[in-house]
């Protein structure tokens, strides 16, 4: 695989940001004018980082171009800082990474390398706030994604933040972004309602696949209760709870090879989890 890094000025993002892309390169005997000249369109995983994380998380962290080589897919990972992937208005010059992706970074890859457009060549996946990040896409996005893998996360109510918690300041920061609560949960983070509107409404959304440890200590009640949430509701997606895994890269490194066996399966192949 060939590995790009992209450095930039962002307009959703008031500065300069990076990017990095795997992408199919070369095989042993193939010749370079075919290869790179046959307009081939490669499907893509747009892969989202967690909290404290960056662009280049998936690369330091987990077998991201090993796996992507063998199923010769494009690979887009960004920055999203600790954002929850959501448009700060209020910081800086503006920080948008809700609009970045799908507004910017998508029409940018689509336009510049050789990555398929189409829905069905589409796919979204993340860890931890990555997680709740792919169901803030998939789930307002749906048009633009065939399936969502979400790592270690779930839709969860959207209440006043637990004073306790590392992630407090983060919650009462977002409060505020969104001029208090009400607009809070009136926004794009609440997956929980936009989901059970959506199943209401018969959107049609994307696949979803959500896979959690059962010792971790952070997301582990969210996707029990949000599996009983999908069940009453009638949703589309398959829960997958492994056992003796908390919130760690060595789980999400078997997320990532169960993902990618499913968004780009193969006969004699298998995904790692079962339901």
């Amino acid at each position: 695989m060939a590995l790009l890094h992209l450095s930039f000025t962002s307009k959703y993002l008031a500065g300069t940001t990076d990017v990095n892309v795997i992408l199919p390169d070369l095989g042993y005997g193939e010749e370079p004018k075919d290869f790179y000249g046959s307009g081939e369109k490669y499907k893509v995983v747009w892969l989202l980082h967690g909290t404290y994380g960056d662009y280049s998380d998936w690369l330091r962290k987990a077998n991201t171009e090993l796996y992507a080589t063998e199923k010769k897919a494009a690979v887009v990972m960004f920055t999203a800082g600790n954002t929850n992937y959501a448009d700060w208005t209020k910081f800086g010059l503006g920080y948008k990474v809700f609009s970045y992706l799908t507004e910017e970074l998508m029409p940018l890859i689509y336009g510049w390398l050789p990555v398929s457009n189409k829905r069905e060549d589409n796919f979204i996946a993340g860890l931890s706030m990555g997680g709740r990040g792919t169901c803030v896409y998939a789930l307002n996005h749906p048009e633009l994604f065939q399936a969502a893998y979400v790592m270690s996360s779930a839709p969860n109510e959207i209440k006043e933040p637990d004073l306790t918690s590392p992630f407090a300041p983060r919650e009462l920061a977002l409060i505020n972004n969104f001029d208090g609560m009400d607009g809070y949960k009136k926004s794009v983070l609440n997956v929980l309602d936009k989901a059970v509107e959506c199943v209401k409404e018969g959107v049609d959304l994307p696949k979803f696949y959500f896979a959690c440890g059962d010792i971790d200590p952070i997301a582990y009640q969210w996707f029990k209760a949000f599996r009983k949430t999908a069940e009453e509701i009638g949703m589309d997606a398959e829960f997958f709870e492994i056992s003796g895994y908390g919130h760690e890269w060595r789980f999400w490194d078997l997320c990532l090879q169960d993902a990618l066996e499913r968004f780009f399966p193969e006969e004699g192949k298998h995904p790692l989890f079962d339901e």
